[in-house]
């Protein structure tokens, strides 16, 4: 694509090692992109692993780097400049960075026309959002009037940041995230690979959990579950894909309540999708104790008509429907997460109803095409 095209520079911070949500929303904003006549610049808090790279591959893709990671405030806004005047690009998006920063005024005085930050940020357990003080208003206000529009993941998102008043109301906007589901295609021959890969029995029933392996995920909730329903069901299988700080904690956790060969900790699956981790799961939890903002492991469980045990905080009431697609919990339940998992183990009709009425909703609402158009509209490239 010539150089000359027109540029939408994204900026995530986040180092890009598997093949997530966020890399997929990256490529699929790319292609539609290239569709119009845009260039896609995609800028990462660490270089992609050689299979993210890939994957995220087009001719009319960029790939930069901002050390948010290792690098100061000043180095940050150093290589953000550089980022800029290489591309020039006419509309810039932050994901995942700070909401007050500078960052928007930068991308400005590099002659960027539309800056756009989305909140992906899942709040504290029992989080309220409250109207910040007029002081704290007019500040906020002041430090991101260059930007352009807030995007919101999720209606519980939306109404979290719109309470606070740090920016207007009429220039925030809810898009939903959402799951490729041309990558979507269930096969018996990549759970069966999957199963081998981690050397699980062929018997087993498995329930997963994919997620950082932080106490926010609910993991212990989740062990506590796993050893009640361990003595009731003898195939009940616990798969557990992610990394995190607490992996090492938790293990031995495991290890004390007894699940011994009951639980698998698989580590970082550089594509979930490819690998088979949703083909082999027949239950999927995310019994997540604070508020998660959305829930992308949950539409992506849904896509691939997996049933959903998962807790009833932040955006997840807008992924599950309640007894049709899974079971909403209450966080901490471990005694009623206990009984949905028995429930749905030993009812495989109720697995496959509630797995077609999750795959109906994600193609209604959480469809990464669809979504993706969405934020083109909000981008308004055709009058730029």
């Amino acid at each position: 694509m010539p150089p000359e095209a027109p540029a939408v520079v994204s900026v995530f911070d986040v180092e890009p090692r598997f093949i997530g949500g966020t890399e997929t929303y990256a490529r699929e904003l790319s292609v539609q992109l290239r569709n119009h006549g845009w260039r896609s610049v995609l800028c990462f808090a660490g270089a992609p692993s050689e299979e993210v790279r890939r994957f995220l591959e087009s001719p009319n893709v960029s790939l930069d780097l901002v050390d948010f990671v290792r690098g100061s405030e000043r180095r940050v806004l150093s290589q953000m400049a550089q980022v800029f005047r290489r591309h020039r690009p006419t509309i810039s998006h932050f994901h995942y960075t700070k909401f007050l920063s500078f960052y928007p005024w930068l991308a400005r005085l590099c002659g960027v026309k539309r800056v756009l930050f989305t909140d992906h940020a899942s709040r504290p357990a029992n989080h309220v959002s409250r109207r910040a003080s007029l002081a704290r208003r007019w500040v906020a206000r002041a430090i991101n009037l260059p930007l352009s529009q807030v995007i919101s993941v999720s209606n519980y998102g939306h109404r979290s940041f719109t309470e606070r008043g740090l920016f207007p109301k009429a220039n925030c906007q809810m898009i939903y995230n959402g799951v490729d589901l041309s990558r979507v295609s269930e096969s018996m021959r990549r759970a069966a690979e999957f199963r081998r890969r981690f050397s699980i029995p062929a018997e087993r029933q498995i329930v997963l959990q994919v997620s950082w392996i932080i106490p926010e995920k609910g993991v212990l909730d989740l062990l506590a579950a796993a050893r009640i329903v361990a003595e009731q069901e003898i195939k009940a299988h616990f798969v557990f894909v992610g990394d995190g700080p607490a992996r090492v904690e938790y293990t031995r956790r495991a290890a004390d309540l007894g699940l011994g060969d009951r639980i698998t900790w698989t580590g970082l699956v550089e594509d979930p999708f490819s690998a088979g981790v949703y083909d082999a799961a027949e239950i999927v939890c995310q019994v997540s104790r604070w508020e998660e903002v959305f829930g992308w492991v949950i539409a992506e469980a849904m896509a691939y008509r997996k049933p959903v045990i998962a807790t009833r905080v932040g955006g997840i009431p807008e992924v599950v429907a309640d007894e049709d697609s899974g079971f909403l919990i209450e966080r901490g339940d471990v005694e009623t997460l206990a009984k949905k998992l028995l429930r749905l183990l030993r009812d495989p009709g109720r697995r496959q109803a509630m797995g077609k009425a999750g795959r109906m909703i994600v193609e209604r609402k959480f469809d990464l095409r669809k979504n993706v158009t969405q934020m083109l509209e909000a981008y308004d490239i055709a009058n730029l």
